[in-house]
């Protein structure tokens, strides 16, 4: 297994008389197998609400949607199950999937009573996940219908950060329409997951598996992207990187020594990561010159090798003294994506604020940024939410969901 690394500018082209240019650079890093290579077992645990919000069918759907993965699961994969309601407690301890009949009978035995405490359940859930980490690719899918009314948000966000420190991936998903969108999202980003919205109790069945077939992809973990700027090349001071596929999310910078590095996490075999960074360059001689060198560090769990270094990559830009433009059409895409991204985070923003005009001209120039881009979908949850504003009706609590998860990603 080894790493796919790609860059391309938004314009390959600079103007030798501009004092200084910017720039978007689009990385693609993904896994790329090699004929003989095997993928890491899975070691995944589902970390289950079942307050008493979740009686009757809620309940019973979540139940099918985990038969489903169990019976996804291949041998040699590993699970575990935590399950919480105002305290936690584990259900199936981390264990290689040798009977999946008898983890069945556990799952059926769950009964709905309590409140919610998710970080009881998340820590419960990252100690089991830890137990089976050597050598394989850890993930958990953390399911809640409602508020954390007996935890701790802020612990949830450090558990999610310890989880990703260990190369520990934690997904969430928003069950119904009174779960805390905020602390999910968080969670998910920190914890170098995906965030899910299932809507409708017969959703989770679907929602668990399409995850699922995302996670059986990973190949490569615990990737960071390492750049060294040229010396007349800098990154923008404020918001400069995010990743745009497969979702969008602000992207922490560190430095070390002259690079700078960005964690990405799991690579996967078939859906690339890219990110986005924002730079200016100052202004440069005529010809061809290097802005940036690129190079992953990541981990192989098959192999179980750690600190693996890909091949390293060179930016190029062409400097113009005739200058003429070369827009690349798939980086304006990633662009247009962020564009739709922080527009309805503005949007958000403002209606915190009470500034429902505000937030409808933020949702409607996001919808336009969609249309830009060809996705239908999302300009259609943003203009409707934008309409509702306008008319000067509140948004419901799946729609303000609903405009969030289309704001961060192009619906399947």
């Amino acid at each position: 297994m080894k790493v796919g690394l790609q860059a391309a500018l938004n314009d390959a082209n600079l103007d030798a008389a501009q004092a200084s240019s910017q720039r978007q650079m689009a990385v693609s890093i993904s896994a790329i197998a090699d004929s003989v290579g095997r993928t890491a077992s899975l070691n995944l645990c589902l970390i289950l609400d079942h307050s008493g919000s979740m009686n009757g069918r809620p309940l019973e759907t979540v139940k099918q949607a985990a038969h489903r993965i169990v019976d996804s699961l291949s041998p040699g994969d590993r699970i575990s199950i935590v399950v919480f309601d105002h305290k936690a407690k584990v259900l199936v301890p981390n264990q290689v999937i040798e009977n999946p009949a008898g983890i069945k009978v556990e799952i059926n035995k769950l009964k709905a009573s309590g409140g919610t405490a998710i970080d009881e359940g998340m820590r419960l859930g990252v100690e089991e996940m830890a137990k089976g980490k050597r050598d394989t690719i850890s993930q958990a899918f953390l399911l809640t219908d409602g508020e954390n009314e007996h935890g701790d948000n802020d612990r949830c966000l450090k558990l999610a950060e310890l989880a990703a420190g260990y190369n520990l991936t934690i997904n969430t998903f928003g069950f119904g329409d009174h779960w805390n969108q905020d602390i999910l999202e968080k969670i998910a980003d920190a914890g170098g997951g995906t965030l899910s919205y299932i809507q409708q109790p017969e959703e989770a069945v679907s929602e668990f598996s399409r995850l699922f077939s995302r996670i059986q992809s990973v190949g490569l973990t615990n990737a960071h992207l390492l750049i060294s700027l040229a010396p007349y090349v800098r990154l923008a001071e404020l918001k400069p990187i995010a990743q745009v596929v497969p979702d969008t999310i602000e992207l922490p910078l560190m430095k070390e020594g002259h690079q700078f590095m960005v964690r990405l996490g799991d690579l996967m075999i078939d859906t690339p990561r890219v990110v986005l960074a924002n730079l200016y360059a100052s202004q440069l001689p005529e010809g061809k010159q290097a802005i940036a060198h690129l190079q992953v560090r990541y981990d192989d769990p098959a192999q179980n090798r750690e600190g693996l270094l890909s091949d390293t990559i060179i930016v190029d830009a062409n400097v113009l003294s005739q200058f003429q433009s070369d827009p690349n059409a798939q980086v304006q895409q990633h662009v247009l994506a962020l564009a739709k991204y922080r527009q309805t985070q503005i949007a958000e923003v403002k209606l915190q604020q009470g500034d429902r005009a505000g937030a409808a001209t933020m949702l409607q120039s996001a919808a336009k940024t969609a249309l830009q881009m060809g996705d239908q979908n999302a300009a259609t949850v943003l203009q409707k939410s934008a309409t509702v504003l306008q008319s000067g009706e509140e948004l419901s609590e799946s729609d303000r969901k609903k405009t969030r998860i289309v704001s961060k990603t192009i619906l399947q």
